[in-house]
Parts: C-alpha cells; structure tokens; sequence
C-alpha cells in the first residue's frame, strides 16, 4: 500500500459537538516528547517534521495535553503549525507531572482554570476547541470540577468540553452541569472494557476518542487471524486494528501518535482499509475471545 498518498479524509468525518467538523481518524501528540512522556523529544526535527506532514494527510485533529512533556507538546504543537487553518485542536487538564511516568490527578477548581489558560497560552490560541477532563480528582468533588468546567465554557475560555476515563455513570453526572462533547477511554481490538461506554456515546452523539487504539495483543503473533489479513491486504496487523477501530463505530475518533513521519503515514494509511463485513465480524470475535481470556487470566 502507498502510505504517501493517502489521506485521513477517507476516514469519514464527525461534527464533535455538533458543530466541529473532523476527519475521524485523528493523530494523538503525546509521543511527541521525551522518554516517560517528559521533557523535550529525542528527535526535536522529527518530531516537528512529523507535526508538519499532518495537513498534508488530511489529518485536521490533534489531541494533546498540559501534561505531555510538561507543555512541552503543546510547544511544539503550536511551534509547527499555528495558526492552526482548519485544524482543531484539543487537550486535556487535570493531571499534574513530578517526573518521568508520573501523573498525579488535581481537580481543584482554580487548578482547572488556570492550566486551560495556559494551554490557552501555550497553544497561540484565543480559545481551546476542545478541553477535556484528563481524570477526575477523587479527592475533590466532582461537582466542583464539573461546575469548573462549565465555567470554562460560560466564559469563553474552551469551545467544547470532554472527559477521560470515565463510567457511564460518571457522564451522565457531567452532564447534568455542561455538554460532554467527548468521551477519552482507552479501547482497542483486544481491550474491550468500554465496550458499554462507547454504545453510551454513540447512542448520544458524543464523540469518543479511543487511546491506544494500535493495539493487538496477541492477535498480531504470526499465523494469526490479524496477521493473515494483514498479509492478503499488504498491510501490518497495526493498520487492519485501527481500520477495524474505525469500523467499529460512526463516533470513533482514534488518535494513534508517533514521533516519526513514516510511522505517521503508515497510521494514516488504515484509513483506505475497507474491511467486509465478514472480516469486521471474524476479528471482533477473536478480539472479544482475546479480552476475555486476558480478563479471566
């Protein structure tokens, strides 16, 4: 397959709060910064090359966070493409960094406030298109951080608001204080935990934004049902797992990162997989056997 010609736009796109227009297959910039997703990338060229190639993609939404680097990938987000011409941009708020791998929640209000204003800052922008919750403080109410985010909202500050890692129950509570616009939880062919989240979304119209969505487990092993799909379609077992993601739901919204061009292009080009019917169904069934063996385990 040519990974140099296609583009994101084959992915179908999503209106994220309605009125957000995205191509569905996003592009996620947390591998953008060091080792430990902390401080400046290994490869500052490259990883500024690869934030450039995105447009040429077709790739018009990002995904970061205050958290990666610190601030660090919203730098250089906005070091490579501000000012940003049709391209939305979202990050998240809420956890705080005392080194490497560490991440500590911190829901209090004034916090809230504040970090969307630096990424307000950080990003060039007058507001944030999309602000997500990266976690819920639970040691804070939610109510309190809830009504935060709406706040943010009232006053101009975010355009639309999220949540991440979240429960069904968790967003209707948010609901009743702002409109969740989307729902950030992890999902992938083989980790099916919020399997009942994502029909929540979609039955709502909430985009849901799956991390780690590459991920295979051992369904990529050689001779497998991935592997021998992947092989008859020339493609790598990664790019049939994120078509099969993309398949999965019109409120989809996958965001795989790298810090490399080709790397990059190579997740974009899932977005020209056509999985069958037949396909779609036989690898959600050794998906769904996968996560439930792992989940008896």
């Amino acid at each position: 397959m040519n990974t140099v010609t296609v583009n994101a736009s084959e992915s179908g796109t999503f209106k994220i709060g309605g009125d957000l227009e995205v191509h569905r297959l996003g592009f996620g910039a947390m591998r953008i910064t060091g080792n430990g997703i902390w401080g400046e990338p290994a490869d500052r060229d490259e990883a500024l090359r690869t934030l450039r190639r995105l447009p040429g993609l077709g790739v018009n939404f990002i995904d970061t966070a205050d958290a990666y680097g610190p601030d660090v990938s919203e730098w250089l987000i906005r070091e490579a493409l501000a000012p940003y011409a049709n391209m939305v941009v979202a990050t998240k708020g809420g956890l705080t960094r005392s080194g490497p791998n560490e991440w500590d929640p911190v829901g209090r209000p004034e916090y809230l406030r504040q970090q969307a204003l630096k990424s307000v800052r950080n990003l060039g922008v007058e507001q944030i298109d999309l602000w997500q919750l990266h976690r819920i403080d639970p040691y804070v109410p939610r109510e309190e951080q809830f009504a935060a985010i709406k706040a943010l909202l009232d006053d101009g500050i975010i355009r639309h608001a999220g949540l991440s890692e979240v429960s069904i129950e968790e967003i209707e509570a948010a609901s009743k204080v702002f409109p969740v616009s989307t729902v950030q939880n992890r999902y992938n062919l083989v980790d099916r935990l919020n399997e009942g989240v994502l029909d929540y979304c979609a039955t709502r119209g909430i985009g849901f934004i799956p991390w780690f969505p590459l991920a295979a487990g051992d369904l990529a092993k050689p001779g497998s049902l991935l592997d021998d799909l992947a092989r008859s379609r020339g493609a790598s077992p990664s790019q049939i797992a994120l078509a099969w993601v993309l398949r999965r739901s019109p409120v989809m919204l996958p965001i795989p990162g790298t810090s490399k061009v080709a790397h990059l292009e190579e997740n974009v080009a899932a977005a020209a997989i056509q999985l069958s019917d037949a396909e779609f169904a036989a690898l959600d069934h050794e998906g769904r056997k996968e996560y439930d063996r792992k989940d008896t385990a």
